[in-house]
């Protein structure tokens, strides 16, 4: 089946926010497949991962590779340089490849900052033949104060903690992912549910019949 090209990505509000060359497998097709969070801090990119795992984990084998605990067993001793954020999240792309040549679905959450690296994990990827799936999980910087327990954003917005992403290191929201979900505006499972049906779109996922444990 050819690739189609200019298949519309929507961000659920505005419409169209980009375009990406994207093959669509058969529905029996059990290769692995990448599904990336992208987001700042307290966004709910570990949450998500964890409801779309319960729902994928009834049809297919599922792994996540959530950033915090790669940081505790995968990348002791990194610290929060440029360099050593983009070699933790190759070291996450390595292993999620791994994963996903050999079966399985692999949804990683990890705020992976910058862009440059996110599309080399992309590009190497789907030279294995892989797909590639990205998720900006979007919030204001407003509720993610609001929401954050531990007072994280409010020292590093008083100048009391260096290198935290989207105050005193930048973040390079994606230009062109699969999908947008804005997770201080709608509830976990409505963003569930909009990132299952793009992996049913692209024949990853049949609609499991427990899809209703997200709703």
């Amino acid at each position: 089946m050819k690739p189609l090209q200019g298949t519309p990505i929507l961000d659920g509000h505005a419409g169209t926010i980009g375009t990406r060359r994207v093959t669509h497998l058969p529905v029996h097709f059990r290769g692995g497949f990448i599904l990336w969070f992208t987001g700042l801090s307290g966004a709910g990119k570990s949450t998500l991962a964890r409801a779309i795992a319960a729902v994928v984990g009834a049809e297919r084998p599922v792994e996540v590779l959530d950033g915090d605990e790669v940081r505790t067993y995968l990348s002791t001793g990194l610290g929060f340089s440029k360099d050593d954020r983009d070699t933790n999240v190759r070291r996450i792309g390595f292993v999620a490849r791994l994963l996903a040549r050999n079966g399985a679905a692999v949804i990683t959450a990890a705020i992976s900052p910058y862009a440059g690296i996110r599309e080399e994990v992309r590009e190497l990827t789907e030279r294995d033949g892989v797909p590639f799936i990205e998720v900006y999980v979007e919030a204001k910087l407003e509720s993610l104060v609001a929401r954050d327990t531990k007072g994280l954003y409010r020292k590093a917005l008083a100048g009391e903690l260096a290198h935290f992403t989207g105050v005193s290191d930048p973040y390079e929201a994606p230009e062109d992912p699969e999908l947008v979900v804005h997770s201080d505006e709608e509830p976990v499972e409505r963003s569930a549910h909009r990132i299952l049906s793009v992996l049913v779109g692209r024949e990853l996922l049949k609609m499991a019949a427990n899809a209703e444990a997200v709703a």
